[in-house]
């Protein structure tokens, strides 16, 4: 019976992680880049009562064995790296990625982290930044005078000044790639940095070995799917009161016993 109450409680604590992953996505559905987490579990260690393959009293193999279960735990939560939706917005700052790779972005103690969110602002220098501020690696500066700005599909970001018909190449928007972009680790603000199992990045410009395309004009949204995510939360929300019935059902049985 105690087994079974820790079994049935470590189901419990499994689908309050599951639930609790389910309500972060569900909060970022509108967040710019946004990747939905997964999570994921292993089941625990068994007891082996009897093994297969052992001998019986007589000199016979059993053809089976008795192994019972101590429950399941949460071994990860995944973010799933796929292709967002693109929503028109308009503005020439805002840049989404189509296909694979991450912005690289510059973080005050100088260290470089990667998003996906291409929400780009001015800052009183001329720089692209991000929404909190954070420049856009490698660094771009606009003039104050630029009448248009135009951010073609291989990264190359070209501006037009009064006066001149003609359009000045500043720069060229980069992309990083990772060899297991779920190995990253989430740092909030659509920021992600690399750890040694996401591997190292690789720069690279948009559109060659591998890497996705720019379209200037355009947000990728989060790749949330609502609908999926209120099946899951109703399978989740199931398993757990399955499990609190099985702990109940022990408690019974623990006080019959105790009764006898």
């Amino acid at each position: 019976m105690m087994r079974a109450l820790r079994s049935a409680a470590s189901g419990m604590v499994a689908q309050q992680t599951h639930i609790d992953t389910i309500a972060h996505n569900m909060a970022n559905v509108g967040t710019t880049g946004f990747r939905r987490q997964r999570a994921e579990f292993q089941d625990l260690i068994y007891q082996n009562v009897r093994t297969a393959g052992g001998r019986t009293g007589d000199g016979g193999t059993l053809p089976t064995g008795v192994q019972i279960g101590q429950g399941t735990r949460t071994v990860s939560t995944e973010f799933m790296h796929t292709q967002g939706a693109l929503q028109s917005s308009g503005n020439p700052l805002d840049v989404a990625i189509e296909g694979d790779g991450f912005f690289q972005i510059t973080r005050p103690g100088g260290d470089v982290a990667y998003t996906r969110a291409g929400n780009f602002k001015l800052d009183n220098n001329g720089r692209l930044v991000t929404v909190d501020g954070m420049p856009l690696e490698p660094s771009i500066t606009i003039p104050q005078d630029a009448t248009s700005i135009t951010i073609s599909p291989d990264g190359t970001l070209s501006v037009t000044q009064p006066g001149s018909t003609q359009t000045m190449e500043l720069g060229q928007l980069q992309i990083a790639r990772f060899p297991n972009p779920g190995g990253l680790q989430a740092l909030g603000r659509s920021l992600f940095r690399p750890t040694s199992a996401s591997g190292q990045p690789l720069v690279v410009q948009p559109g060659q070995e591998g890497a996705g395309t720019l379209s200037q004009g355009f947000l990728e949204g989060s790749n949330v799917e609502v609908v999926n995510e209120m099946i899951d939360l109703i399978s989740s929300q199931r398993a757990y009161e399955i499990n609190q019935r099985v702990i109940q059902a022990s408690d019974d049985m623990l006080r019959k016993t105790t009764d006898i």
